[in-house]
């Protein structure tokens, strides 16, 4: 996301000036650099850095500088952005920032994979590809160094306030003031011609009080466009002589006094409001998001973004955003906020952080229900909301989730570190934001952020002391850790689910507890440590038997079965399968009943007992009739088949494979050729 400060406003026009500024950006891109004229080209990208202060027009220049290079199909890959300073001056996490751009590449990321993977994954793709990556408001060169592509067929424009020292062969073009005659056709889009004409001399010093800076300019502009009854002596005699009531003290940087020149003459409504949208999460501003946080009409809202986009107070988002998006330029941003701090109470601003929170988890449960069969409580429920918060399709739904999920994340961080005041918000809003994640991507997909969320959920639980959702999201966060390969990790994780279950009202007896036990085998499992898988799966095993569980007690026979027959203690194993075939019968589940008796065959044939194989396999292929199930059918005829093979019984064996051709045989306990996993 970028900042979009920009040498215009959307009412007043684009880019002005800066000619010169573009051909050395030009120049620079396949210009000597200190490695190539020693002979010793670096295999890594050319790194390009647009150096000023904010409100110099730093990141318009970037963009469009970027879009006339991809203009010349250089970089068929695309545009990739990334903002490196989140909104209130804090630095974003390198995981975060490698996320963002790994997801505009399609590219997978593993779930709570930490910073060195993620940048050696990020690194792995851009090689494959010929792309431009905007890296806007860097901090510091530790920020940019780590995401430099290792390829010549990429280009890095990196943002930055000053030089970025220890970046080796950085091309820097620093930005100052705009040219005198940019200024003033960037002051003339609002003030009109007759204005600068009347008095050009007080124009001139208009430019200069403004520092030449096109943030300073445009907000100038603003005003004079709004107000066509004032003069240019008028702004320039406002803008030397701010008014001190504005509660910003004697800030005298130019965009700071073209700012409380516009913000004086804003009408107390709209004077809140825009103080009021320091608190967007990631400085994304919509309608949805000004009408949460003041209170106000969906209408009024996008109303007042309109009017502020024409005083130069916001800025629309990038290409690429969801329509009707806007950010605070970042050189007002640290102005909005001395104003929220000075003139918003905190009840006031707590008020408004809830109300935004809350219009978010409608929109997220709108955007999950749309997804839900017609006729379904979820549906009635939707079609029971205001239709500014009702999505057309799930397809409508699912491009919203994907535009708004770094602001919608960002907003779900944002509750959780408020202090605890938003607890019960933020658990709403992380539920809701996992529900919509999970009916429109499959679980894999949805993986990394519900890593985070996770994590989110346990830092409130913790906090909170709510021992059954501190266990829950342990328990979530070590079966994603298993997922990717992280057993030991996982381990850690169920272990301490396992304790938070027992002090939960549960107790060691409860279904969380259950959950964490069974998942502590399924680690032993993963490892192949089968007789501890086996062990922690009884555990779980007992107390599902004394909730009377017949589903879950079932599927524990059968893990256990599993394992010991890797253990090849036959005896135990058998006796497991046949439990798990029994809790089947009790359940009703004619098809579980089935595959359990079909892995007791395989077992039984392994066992030295080939008759008992037999029957049960028999036994197996009836009830899988009797269920319905075709495919396990098939599967049960050739797991017969293979059996008769091996007792001589071609004929039987011919018959069994003709029926059940075309099946995959799947066993839980060996593999197809009989020999056992290790």
């Amino acid at each position: 996301m970028t900042e979009a400060a920009v040498d215009g406003s959307p009412g007043l026009g684009g880019l002005l000036g800066r000619q010169s500024e573009l051909a050395r950006l030009r120049a620079d891109i396949d210009g000597a650099g200190l490695d190539t004229m020693a002979g010793r080209p670096a295999p890594r990208s050319r790194v390009l850095l647009v150096a000023g202060r904010p409100g110099s027009g730093r990141t318009a220049l970037a963009e469009e500088f970027a879009q006339e290079q991809l203009a010349t199909g250089r970089y068929p890959d695309g545009l990739l952005r990334a903002r490196l300073t989140d909104p209130g001056g804090e630095p974003v996490p390198l995981e975060r920032v490698t996320r963002e751009l790994l997801t505009a590449l399609d590219v997978p990321a593993p779930a709570g994979a930490d910073e060195d993977d993620l940048t050696d994954v990020l690194r792995t793709a851009l090689a494959r590809h010929r792309a431009l990556l905007l890296l806007d408001d860097v901090k510091d060169a530790g920020q940019l160094a780590e995401l430099i592509p290792d390829t010549r067929d990429c280009l890095v424009l990196a943002v930055s306030r000053g030089p970025l020292t220890g970046i080796p062969d950085v091309r820097p073009c620093t930005l100052g003031a705009l040219d005198p005659a940019a200024a003033l056709s960037l002051l003339r889009r609002g003030a009109g011609e007759i204005r600068i004409t009347v008095d050009p001399t007080a124009a001139d010093r208009l430019i200069v009080a403004c520092g030449g800076l096109p943030a300073a300019v445009v907000l100038v502009a603003g005003w004079l466009a709004m107000r066509p009854e004032s003069t240019i002596a008028e702004a320039l005699a406002k803008i030397t002589r701010p008014d001190d009531a504005d509660g910003l003290g004697g800030a005298e940087d130019p965009v700071a006094l073209a700012f409380r020149l516009v913000y004086a003459a804003l009408p107390s409504g709209a004077a809140r409001t825009l103080r009021l949208m320091a608190l967007a999460p990631s400085g994304v501003l919509d309608a949805h998001t000004v009408a949460a946080l003041t209170g106000c009409a969906l209408g009024a809202a996008r109303g007042a973004l309109e009017n502020f986009a024409l005083l130069g107070l916001v800025r629309p988002a990038p290409p690429g955003s969801e329509r009707g998006e806007y950010r605070v330029p970042g050189a007002l941003d640290p102005l909005l906020r001395i104003l929220l701090r000075t003139r918003e109470r905190p009840a006031e601003v707590l008020l408004a952080r809830a109300r935004m929170l809350e219009r978010a988890v409608r929109r997220l449960r709108a955007c999950q229900a749309v997804t839900e069969p017609l006729g379904s409580p979820a549906r009635q429920w939707l079609s029971g909301l205001p239709a500014a918060l009702r999505f057309e399709d799930p397809a409508d739904a699912a491009r919203w989730l994907a535009a708004r999920l770094p602001a919608l994340t960002a907003a779900a961080r944002m509750a959780v570190a408020d202090g605890g005041d938003l607890d019960t918000l933020a658990r709403r809003l992380i539920g809701a934001l996992t529900g919509a994640l999970l009916a429109h991507r499959d679980r894999d997909g949805a993986a990394p952020e519900l890593y985070r969320l996770h994590e989110l959920v346990l830092e409130v639980a913790t906090r909170r002391g709510l021992a059954g959702e501190r266990a829950a999201a342990l328990l979530g966060l070590g079966d994603l850790d298993l997922a990717v390969g992280r057993p030991v990790l996982a381990l850690e994780r169920y272990r301490a689910a396992l304790d938070a279950a027992r002090a939960d009202r549960g107790g060691p007896d409860g279904p969380l507890a259950a959950r964490a036990l069974e998942s502590v085998g399924d680690t032993y499992a993963e490892l192949a440590d089968w007789q501890r898988a086996a062990d922690w799966y009884g555990r779980a095993l007992a107390i599902q038997q004394s909730r009377d569980e017949p589903a879950a007690v079932a599927r524990l026979h059968g893990r256990i079965g599993a394992a010991l027959t890797r253990t090849r203690h036959w005896t135990e194993a058998l006796r497991a399968w046949r439990a798990a075939a029994a809790a089947h019968r009790r359940g009703g589940d004619r098809r579980g009943q089935a595959a359990a008796l079909a892995d007791l065959a395989t077992v039984q044939e392994y066992a030295g007992r080939p008759q008992e194989a037999l029957r049960s396999g028999e036994e197996a292929l009836r009830l899988a009739g009797e269920a319905g199930d075709p495919e396990l059918a098939g599967q049960v005829r050739l797991l017969l088949a293979r059996m008769a093979e091996r007792m001589g019984r071609m004929a039987q064996a011919a018959r069994y494979r003709a029926a059940g051709s075309g099946a995959a045989l799947e066993s839980s306990a060996v593999t197809e050729e009989g020999s056992y996993e290790t």
